[in-house]
């Protein structure tokens, strides 16, 4: 059987802590979220491996030090409103909900929305709230937002997003089709201030909504 409590603090030790992350909030939540029950039985002993992983409908969970970089960034400290864009299995959702006052979810596939909404709530997790939704929307009616987080990769920063981030707010966004890179958009006196932070590679975002139960783009 595996240790998987090992494995997890192997995870943050090696991977996560000796590549630079240092802020002790974040470190404690990869610590205490358990990755291998938001992950498919079939790559379940890769659960805490350096890379990301399928978590199926062709999209992936990113790897433990991408979620805890994009994560750090946000600089939360725990009374944010937190908007996520992309919710996929779940994982970065719940970390998020370790550190933030409130976390809205938005993910694009039905199937995947339910099964995480589901997971989330089994766990525990009472300060999340997930829906099937275009990202490029955002959440209107729940802005503005103190941080916002996407784990899918547009073009370009989707307009509507930012006009959700609340003053002084964080956002934190993959960009870019053939390269991409991980982008920090600081909003400052109404002004959105951006910083290139690294080279990355994620699933590119797509817009609209397919249905859990039909299938069909909406």
């Amino acid at each position: 059987m595996q240790d998987f409590a090992r494995q997890r603090q192997q995870m943050v030790d090696e991977q996560v802590l000796k590549q630079g992350i240092l802020d002790e909030r974040v470190l404690g939540s990869l610590r205490k979220v358990e990755r291998h029950l938001f992950v498919p039985g079939d790559v379940l002993a890769d659960a805490y491996g350096d890379f990301p992983l399928p978590i199926g409908e062709g999209q992936t969970v990113s790897q433990p030090y991408i979620v805890a970089l994009m994560t750090e960034l946000l600089k939360l400290r725990g009374s944010e409103k937190v908007l996520e864009i992309g919710t996929g299995c779940g994982y970065q959702t719940a970390v998020l909900s370790e550190l933030a006052a409130e976390v809205f979810s938005l993910e694009r596939l039905g199937n995947l929305a339910e099964l995480a909404a589901a997971r989330l709530k089994k766990l525990g997790y009472h300060n999340v709230h997930v829906k099937c939704g275009d990202g490029f929307a955002g959440w209107p009616a729940e802005a503005p937002f103190d941080a916002i987080i996407v784990t899918c990769a547009p073009e370009a920063v989707p307009a509507a997003l930012e006009e959700q981030l609340a003053e002084g707010g964080r956002l934190v966004v993959p960009t870019g089709v053939e390269w991409q890179e991980l982008l920090l958009v600081r909003k400052n006196a109404g002004r959105s201030q951006v910083e290139s932070v690294a080279a990355v590679r994620f699933v590119p975002m797509v817009r609209g909504c397919r249905d859990g139960e039909t299938g069909r783009d909406r």
